[in-house]
């Protein structure tokens, strides 16, 4: 049974972006749940889609940057002459969407490539929510999926010319931000540098989706509004301070105060840009 407001996501907005296309709720052909068997779940043709249609942004100087492809950057054709610290970066339930967009030029903007993973370009693939009716963990399997494509992406962009891989964070909002903290590497080729968590508590019924499981190595922020519209259930109250290892430097912020409070997609705002550049530079070698 779906459990209204379990995993929320940004939003309402439709993409404008043709490129896109099919990569949202308002225009994937989503499968039926019974129609995903076991070798769904890491099929290297599967992960391989979400790779190929990654939306992609480079910095291209002093708070600026550009689109590109997966392909321009195993191809070194970005323009990029020296190796840059790297977000990986896990959408929410929806998709990509408008807000993907701007996070993904906020952290070029200041000298991340970022890479973020299309999970809806896989070919079987349940639909995890509906924004209209604010309902999330339609399908409880997404989150697995997800973990795996995170996963192989790291180990992709790990591979390339201008990617710094002693500086690869994986980050991400709201479902994203779920994969994120649950997020376990499955060799070293998958370990990150940091980690950054938008819009989730760390709070839920199944297991699978409950606390933090990054290493001690990997230091993990969490931002959360205490009054975020999609956690106010007996599922997903409270917040994650309880599972970060605080000797790491880990961090969980929860905003009390102003329009934060009660905003779910808290990189809109300014202040939360700073927290999460702050955390970058304190626990990365930039």
């Amino acid at each position: 049974m779906a459990l209204v407001a379990f995993v929320g996501a940004m939003m309402l907005s439709v993409p404008a972006y043709s490129q896109d296309h099919g990569l949202h709720n308002s225009s994937k052909v989503f499968s039926a749940p019974a129609d995903l068997s076991w070798k769904h779940w890491d099929d290297p043709l599967e992960l391989e889609r979400t790779w190929q249609a990654a939306i992609v942004r480079v910095p291209t100087g002093k708070g600026t940057s550009k689109l590109v492809t997966t392909d321009d950057l195993q191809q070194a054709t970005t323009g990029i002459e020296r190796k840059v610290p790297t977000v990986i970066y896990m959408h929410g339930c929806s998709g990509i969407w408008p807000g993907t967009h701007r996070r993904m030029k906020f952290l070029a903007d200041n000298g991340f490539i970022v890479i973020a993973p299309a999970s809806l370009a896989r070919e079987t693939y349940p639909r995890s929510c509906n924004v209209e009716t604010r309902e999330g963990g339609l399908f409880r399997g997404t989150v697995v999926l997800r973990r795996n494509d995170a996963g192989f992406a790291i180990e992709r962009a790990r591979q390339l010319p201008t990617v710094d891989d002693r500086n690869i964070v994986l980050m991400g909002f709201s479902e994203g931000g779920v994969v994120t903290v649950t997020f376990e590497a499955q060799n070293e080729q998958q370990q990150v540098r940091a980690r950054v968590s938008e819009g989730w508590t760390c709070h839920a019924p199944w297991p699978e989706y409950r606390g933090v499981n990054a290493p001690e190595s990997e230091p993990v922020l969490t931002l959360l509004g205490e009054r975020d519209p999609w956690h106010q259930n007996q599922w997903t109250k409270g917040d994650c301070a309880q599972f970060l290892d605080k000797s790491n430097g880990s961090k969980s912020v929860v905003y009390k105060n102003g329009a934060l409070a009660a905003e779910h997609g808290l990189l809109e705002f300014e202040t939360a840009q700073r927290d999460v550049l702050g955390f970058l530079k304190k626990n990365l070698d930039l």
